[in-house]
């Protein structure tokens, strides 16, 4: 079901999704210079890679290129044409998308904006549905691949990710921005600059909304952007920079990955082909006027306003003092399903066209009687709260020593709180549910609802829900974040170097209101709400050196080793207050070569990288039937050794003013060294057993990587062309092809020796558009128009796989025939039990812009 969201559109011309320093009388007119960059941002800590001066592997999406190509396309899925960037958008849900970069996953790459970390600090996560507006205030993507330049304490085990975002000095004028496209696509967007006045004053602000739906069934959202910068430059000496910016959202989500049988048996032209739209996670119900209603049951709701305060201070001409304060308090969670009714949970009410028959779960519901039933007696849709107030300062003091030497010094200093709680967020048709989690008071019968679709927009978060009103589980956590850097740069001639290393102290602190503080037994001791902070220290250490062979040739490496803290669900696992009694750092090794080339016309890099990461920890949750009868879990798998090697080119080619070509390669060889080893849990922290205990060992050696939920290829390339006819006419097109690619891991898979990991299907893909600027005579205005359509071909292709089931053999069936039935099942070699999520088929947006 799609939901029109056009009738909005009043509110919709005045609020939009974009960010103040957006597109500003921009042209499309693009490049790589780093001093266009410097021009465009915040400097502050940053710590910007320079071209064949940075010896680190990097690659720079332009705002010119963000705003013509990316459409209603996820954000990150713009650097598809990046060398070992693989970006999905996973489940299809509005922002909920994936990327991984060398075959590591989000958590394990540095995002930043601005300089400013943005990883979740409990478990490294990064949601882009928090970041939506980032599409229309970034002017710069820059992808440092492998260690990366940053001198902060970050461990970018596969790289760094930073979006910046202009200052508010841009010189004067404004936008006003329109866009639709498939699936009730509608979005708009109005920024201004004032310019800077003779005084040093300068401002910026955007406001934007866009809504719709995607291409997959009953994900309809809502979300908006706010944006305000606001500059002042009293000296030559001292500039200060505010920025607040948000993107409160609401949508609904295909958060679980359906089969291939599923996909296939639920395609109501019943064609023996997958319906790519299929959604497993939402259904109907009938009003009080005999309409069906669609309702979900997966949705997601988060906001997370951004304050941040930059101040760059020349202290004389060898010295600079650069320093960023920020705060972030975010509200938000997901929904989803929690109790059973009947002993029966959701997925024993899907109807004959594989949704959720709503109307059965509200019968079934309406006649328990919550008072007299036992715990968990009915069927809701909670709402997982995962909401924090996070504060820090960067300072980075620079001092040039001589015209050679430089001389780096600073800190990142971080306080987070992060709340994490369940509440009812629909009772389907029950008068409410007995919780008896809370083992501090009796088993107790909750009613109050919290409506996903009320979003907040309070910028300093606001208030959490009363323990009245928790179920499930209430736990917080607490981290204290320390840590030192410095930098030596030694520059001279053709030759440029830096040594750098940072130091820091994590200290996490597990507090859980549901258990009985001094009484409650874990693991097989006494355990308070509070654990105490349990402190963890780490280190980085790396070096690099970049030498310019002429004016066109040069050459570059690096190397560098972490200490990496662990995540805090490694320090207290499986949901307990006990400390994690094999608690060890994680060990990284990086090492990078590569040659690049310069002209006027064609430019070229290539380079080689290796790295091993040692010890890793992770844990892998949402995983469906885990213990065979029907209940979801999740895994904990420790001692993993990944070792991810590969090569990587890209190059483009002005061939004349009329045509522009571009291109990347990469090939990479992401394998497990060793084995590992796993345990089970339901999601109330049940231990499931496997062969009698709930420990197995995983043999792991040799088998390729997959993700922890979504896939990782290890062979990606792009092609991309740009026509000019004529001046301000742009019409484009990309290929890119992706192979190699592996499902993510499943414990359950790996039990034996000998298994492999499950590789899908090869894809290419093909992606065409076209812009216009119409400039209007007489005056610094224009009107630019864009639209763009991706997957042009309507490509039927695997994007994640979510497990490893493999084919079977001709010994696994007692005849031939059953073997030849078996066989007629498989889609592409796969059997249909695997579950995947498809990528989109086509889709379409288009632009219409006025600069004034």
């Amino acid at each position: 079901m799609k939901t029109n969201y056009l009738g909005k559109s009043k509110l919709s011309v005045v609020i939009a999704l974009s960010a103040a320093s957006v597109a500003f009388a921009q042209s499309v007119k693009d490049t790589t210079k780093t001093k266009d960059i410097d021009a465009v941002i915040l400097k502050g800590v940053t710590d910007i890679a320079k071209d064949r001066k940075t010896p680190v592997a990097v690659s720079n999406i332009k705002a010119a290129q963000i705003i013509e190509r990316t459409g209603n396309q996820e954000l990150v899925e713009i650097l598809n044409t990046t060398p070992s960037v693989y970006a999905t958008k996973s489940g299809g849900g509005f922002g909920d998308s994936g990327i991984t970069l060398r075959g590591f996953e989000s958590r394990n790459v540095a995002v930043m904006v601005n300089g400013m970390p943005v990883n979740d600090m409990e478990g490294g996560t990064v949601y882009m549905s928090n970041w939506t507006g980032l599409a229309d205030v970034t002017s710069t993507i820059q992808v440092q691949r492998g260690l990366g330049s940053s001198k902060l304490a970050i461990a970018s085990v596969g790289g760094t990710m930073n979006f910046l975002t202009r200052s508010a000095d841009m010189k004067q004028g404004g936008v006003f921005r329109l866009g639709i496209g498939n699936d009730n696509y509608f979005k708009t967007s109005i920024a201004y600059n004032t310019g800077k006045s003779q005084k040093g004053w300068s401002s910026s602000f955007l406001l934007g909304r866009q809504a719709g739906s995607t291409y997959v069934e009953n994900t309809n959202y809502e979300a908006y952007t706010y944006y305000f910068a606001l500059g002042y430059q009293p000296s030559a000496k001292h500039n200060l920079q505010f920025m607040i910016t948000s993107a409160p959202q609401w949508h609904d989500q295909r958060s679980y990955a359906p089969t291939i049988a599923s996909y296939i048996k639920y395609n109501p032209d019943h064609d023996g082909t997958p319906y790519r739209q299929y959604n497993s996670d939402f259904g109907y119900y009938t009003d009080a006027n005999g309409n069906r209603i669609a309702l979900s049951n997966r949705s997601n709701y988060y906001s997370k306003p951004v304050m941040m305060l930059n101040w760059d201070w020349t202290i004389n001409e060898k010295s600079t003092l650069s320093t960023v304060v920020y705060m972030s308090n975010g509200r938000g969670g997901g929904t989803g399903d929690l109790g059973r009714v009947g002993g029966k949970g959701m997925s024993s009410f899907y109807d004959t066209n594989g949704h959720y028959d709503y109307d059965k779960i509200f019968a079934a519901n309406a006649a328990v009687n919550v008072n007299t039933a036992n715990a968990g007696s009915t069927l809701i849709r909670r709402s997982s709260i995962n909401s924090h107030n996070w504060y820090g300062i960067l300072m980075n003091f620079q001092h040039k020593l001589n015209d050679n030497w430089n001389l780096s010094v600073g800190t990142d200093d971080r306080y987070y709180y992060g709340y994490h709680y369940q509440v009812a967020s629909n009772l389907y048709g029950a008068s409410g549910y007995k919780d008896d989690k809370n083992k501090n008071i009796a088993p107790n019968v909750v009613s109050n609802l919290y409506d996903y679709k009320k979003m907040t927009w309070n910028p300093f978060g606001g208030s959490t829900a009363p323990m009245s009103d928790r179920i499930g589980y209430s736990n917080d956590g607490e981290v204290l974040w320390y840590s030192g850097f410095g930098q030596v740069e030694y520059t001279k001639d053709k030759l440029s170097a830096f040594i750098q290393g940072s130091v820091s102290n994590q200290a996490y602190q597990r507090i859980d209101d549901f258990i009985i503080s001094g009484v409650t037994k874990q693991q097989g001791q006494v355990v308070d709400r509070k654990t105490g902070f349990k402190n963890l220290f780490g280190y980085t250490v790396k070096g690099g050196l970049n030498y310019n062979i002429d004016s066109h040739h040069n050459v570059f490496g690096n190397i560098g080793y972490y200490s990496k803290q662990p995540f805090m669900n490694s320090v207290y696992p499986s949901n307990f207050q006990v400390v994690n009694p094999t608690l060890t750092n994680e060990k990284i090794f990086g090492s990078e070569i590569g040659y690049g080339f310069k002209s006027a016309k064609f430019n070229a890099k290539i380079n080689l990288y290796r790295t091993e990461w040692r010890d890793r920890w992770y844990r892998r949750g949402n995983i469906a039937n885990i213990d065979g009868n029907g209940n979801t879990g999740y895994s904990e798998i420790s001692g993993i050794t990944q070792l991810h090697q590969g090569a990587e080119f890209e190059a483009n080619y002005k061939v004349n003013k009329y045509l522009e070509l571009e291109g990347m390669f990469s090939y990479g060889d992401y394998k497990y060294k060793g084995n590992a080893t796993g345990s089970n849990f339901l999601d109330d922290n049940t231990p499931v057993t496997t062969n009698g205990s709930n420990t197995s060992v995983l043999y792991l050696d040799g088998v390729k990587v997959g993700g922890s939920n979504n896939s990782i290829p290890q062979t990606t390339a792009s092609l991309g062309a740009t026509i000019i006819p004529v001046e301000d006419l742009r019409i484009y097109g990309t290929w890119q092809y992706v192979g190699r690619i592996y499902s993510a891991m499943n414990v359950a898979d790996f039990l034996t020796p000998g298994k492999e990991a499950l590789q899908l299907p090869d894809f290419n893909l093909l992606n065409i558009g076209a812009s216009y600027k119409l400039k209007l005579k007489g005056t610094n205005q224009s009107l630019s128009i864009g639209a763009n359509v991706y997957n042009l071909l309507d490509t039927t292709y695997i994007q994640d796989g979510a497990t490893n089931v493999k084919a079977k053999q001709a010994s696994d069936f007692a005849t031939p025939a059953l073997y030849e039935a078996y066989q007629a099942t498989l889609y592409k070699g796969i059997d249909p039990s695997n579950r995947v999520f498809f990528g989109f088929g086509r889709t379409w947006s288009t632009t219409i812009s006025f600069n004034f």
